[in-house]
Order: structure tokens, then sequence, then C-alpha cells
């Protein structure tokens, strides 16, 4: 690529990302409220995008090879513990991919 087409490539993600991000503010402000289609997609999209992450985490491993997949059940173990703890989903995500990756490289 040529800088020239990278820079434009930067320039339309970047397009791109801001549209995506005030679009709803654009569209639903604060005079008029948002349907209530949205209000449960809201609602119901984190929780759903979070299960879909640890079915995606889960679908390689093999409970009859190797480590068991003692590793994966941990990292979730730890992963649910702090998000009942703290409530934070950051913290709770990135603690369970560092425990995940200690007891991948060190432990098992």
């Amino acid at each position: 690529m040529t800088t020239a087409q990278i820079l434009f490539s930067i320039a339309l993600l970047a397009f791109g990302t801001m549209l995506t991000r005030f679009l709803p503010f654009m569209v639903f402000n604060e005079k008029s409220q948002p349907p209530k289609f949205i209000k449960y997609l809201g609602n119901v999209l984190p929780a759903a995008i979070f299960s879909m992450l640890v079915v995606y985490c889960l679908k390689n491993v093999h409970i009859f090879s190797g480590s068991h997949g003692l590793p994966e059940f941990i990292a979730i173990g730890i992963t649910t513990a702090l998000h009942l703890w703290k409530r934070q989903m950051l913290l709770s995500i990135a603690g369970g991919t560092v425990a995940y990756m200690i007891l991948v490289q060190m432990i098992f």
C-alpha cells in the first residue's frame, strides 16, 4: 500500500468508529426517548456478548486430554469471583485473562 492509501484507510476507519459512537447520540437526543426495543437491547446485549466470549474461549477445550481444561475452568472461576466481588466487567475479564496466562505458562 502506498502512503496515501494507508492514510485514506486510517481516515475511513476513524470516520467509521466516530460514526458508530456518535450516531446514537444524534438520533436519540435528550428530548426524545429511545424505543423500548433499544432499551431492551441495551440491557440484554452485554450479557449475551459475555456469554459468547465464554463459549468462544471454551470451544477448543478437550476435557479428556492434556490438562483436562483445568486452566480454563479455574480462570472462569476467578473471573466469576472477581465479577461477583467488584461488579466491574473490565476487572473481571482482565483478572481472568491474567490468571489463565499464568496457569498455562507456569503451572500446566
